[in-house]
């Protein structure tokens, strides 16, 4: 072999090795920019699927608060009884204490006693009910 042809060899090692250097590290930058690439687009489907998640729940919990606000209305409706209906029930009940004492004085009139005072006692129940409730609403 001559000079001139082990410089050649060993320009064509060099070369070859400048060559492979140069495609490993244009390799490895592309491999380390793809992964952050899909590092990022992962992170950004989980992130997407979490917001999706969340916006159902968000839905889901207006739909219950609506139905809730809904029910509440018709309670506070139905509560709606003031201090007139707690009078009325007050009168019914002594009404039913005078039926009561007077079916008391007939020999067959035991069941309708017996029926009068029990229906006094459901009256009493719901004026006493009742009576908490309006004086809430006073205060």
């Amino acid at each position: 072999m001559t000079a001139i042809q082990i410089c050649a060899l060993i320009t064509i090692i060099i070369a070859a090795a400048l060559l492979y250097w140069t495609g490993y590290r244009g390799g490895l930058a592309d491999g380390r920019i793809q992964g952050n690439d899909e590092g990022t687009n992962s992170q950004r489907a989980d992130s997407a699927k979490t917001i999706r998640e969340l916006e159902a729940s968000l839905q889901f919990i207006r739909a219950d608060h609506q139905h809730l606000a809904q029910h509440c209305k018709k309670l506070k409706d139905s509560k709606a009884l003031g201090e007139e209906h707690h009078q009325i029930l007050l009168d019914i009940a002594e009404q039913l204490r005078i039926a009561a004492e007077t079916f008391s004085a007939f020999r067959t009139g035991k069941k309708l006693e017996r029926d009068a005072r029990t229906l006094r006692g459901e009256a009493l129940t719901m004026a006493a009910l009742l009576e908490p409730a309006a004086q809430e609403v006073a205060a």
